[in-house]
């Protein structure tokens, strides 16, 4: 398979109407670089590609034209069995993450069994300057550190993260309405002391106040920390 008969796969489960649908989601992506391609595709267009030789000459080729290209990278990356391979790839993915969605799909299933190498990955990514990189470590962080493997200082990290940039401050939130939901005697003193920047700290609470997993005398209590304006 050449790279041009990959683009070719791609563009056949092409949906221009649920193109136009993602361009408004993703704004930060010019509507032009959408090919449209729903999300149960992949698995199918995965299953198409199989494990062919133009995988690793697609994954080296950066940065990409088209945001499914980018979509289907990160699948790539997924399905990676070896740690050190996974977390080198992610890596050189990383600086050309241009948006939320490709973010938030990053999600290495080896990387349940790499716990102790992997977070000082974590560490490191979300302490760099990249927007989007600190958003993938929070992600990761989310992903990996909130059950069995949690340590309550673990949230100090984000906690002390400050930045200008939107998608860095929801990932903030998000990630902190999960603690509070998985993790709620270590998370509640983060709210409680005013860790987050009140717009951060703000969000967390409507988000963890919109989770099922939270119970009402919680959202109750968690409504009057809220810092008001």
């Amino acid at each position: 398979m050449t790279y041009k008969e990959l683009l070719d796969i791609l563009f056949s489960h092409r949906d221009e109407k649920y193109a136009d649908f993602s361009a408004k989601l993703i704004p930060t992506v010019p509507r032009e670089r959408f090919i449209g391609i729903r999300s149960p595709e992949y698995k199918k267009i995965l299953k198409e590609i199989g494990s062919d030789y133009v995988i690793p000459e697609f994954l080296s080729t950066l940065p990409h034209k088209y945001h499914e290209e980018n979509c289907l990278h990160v699948a790539l990356i997924n399905r990676i069995k070896s740690y050190p391979e996974c977390v080198a790839e992610l890596d050189r993915f990383m600086p050309y993450i241009d948006n939320w969605a490709v973010n938030d799909a990053v999600n290495p299933a080896c990387f349940a069994k790499h716990h102790n190498e992997l977070w000082p990955e974590v560490q490191r990514w979300i302490a760099s300057d990249a927007p989007y990189t600190r958003r993938c470590g929070m992600r990761v962080m989310m992903e990996n550190f909130l059950d069995e493997d949690f340590r309550p200082e673990y949230l100090d990290l984000p906690a002390d993260l400050r930045s200008d940039e939107y998608y860095v401050n929801i990932m903030t939130a998000w990630l902190f309405a999960e603690a509070l939901t998985k993790q709620w005697d270590a998370a509640i003193p983060y709210i409680e002391n005013r860790r987050l920047d009140p717009w951060t700290h703000n969000k967390a609470i409507q988000k963890a106040c919109e989770s099922l997993r939270v119970s009402e005398e919680r959202k109750t209590y968690l409504k009057t920390l809220k810092i008001k304006k």
